[in-house]
């Protein structure tokens, strides 16, 4: 399933979840890194069982650039619930490939994580209500775009949906008026990445992001 038709289909089976109540969209960019992270491979073509630590470069600014949409349903004036989708991205830095013999290691039209979240937000209580800071989280999976190549064998290029993921977030919004508000906040991403090679191979890591945000949000 490619990543559109999977987001079509699951905001379809959202909506009729979100009646009518106070209802926030917010989308955003920012910038966007990873720390090192340990990686098993699996790799027939590429020295059988390895392990070896991934340095990984974000490039939160080139195309395609890091950016992300949340859906929020107000239940009450200071919590709630919704759904959140963000387009990040790592590339294995030049250290990582020559030292593991790879051409391409990398996740760049998306780790693509996708959470179901709750908030809680402190309404009305700064700046005569105009500032609203909040917190939240979600739990869910990540669909990332692979495109893995060792300097032998396949090149696995293609969506999978590779394991479980969750979100943290913390931030602050500023109404503009009744309905627009700016924001920003910082984000947190944990993500499991169990992949299959298109050679039988398998590659397995836990991936973590860092994010500081900008954005902007329209309440009906």
């Amino acid at each position: 399933m490619t990543k559109a038709k999977l987001l079509a289909t699951l905001a379809f089976v959202a909506l009729p979840t979100f009646a009518a109540a106070e209802f926030e969209i917010s989308g955003y960019t920012g910038t966007q890194g990873a720390p090192h992270s340990p990686v098993t491979m699996d790799d027939p073509n590429n020295g059988g069982l390895t392990s070896y630590t991934f340095g990984w470069e974000g490039k939160p600014f080139a195309m395609p650039p890091y950016y992300g949409f949340r859906g929020t349903w107000w239940r009450t004036d200071n919590l709630g619930f919704g759904i959140e989708y963000t387009h990040a991205k790592v590339y294995a830095d030049e250290q990582s490939l020559n030292d593991t013999g790879y051409k391409r290691f990398e996740l760049t039209d998306g780790i693509n994580v996708l959470t179901a979240n709750a908030t809680y937000r402190w309404n009305d209580k700064f700046a005569n209500g105009s500032v609203t800071p909040y917190v939240g989280g979600g739990l869910g999976f990540t669909f990332p775009h692979v495109d893995i190549e060792a300097a032998t064998g396949p090149h696995t290029w293609e969506y999978q949906i590779t394991g479980a993921a969750a979100r943290l977030y913390a931030g602050a919004k500023y109404d503009i008026n009744d309905t627009w508000a700016v924001f920003g906040e910082y984000q947190f991403t944990y993500s499991k990445q169990d992949i299959d090679l298109d050679n039988g191979g398998n590659v397995q890591f836990n991936l973590i992001t860092n994010a500081l945000n900008v954005g902007l949000s329209y309440t009906f």
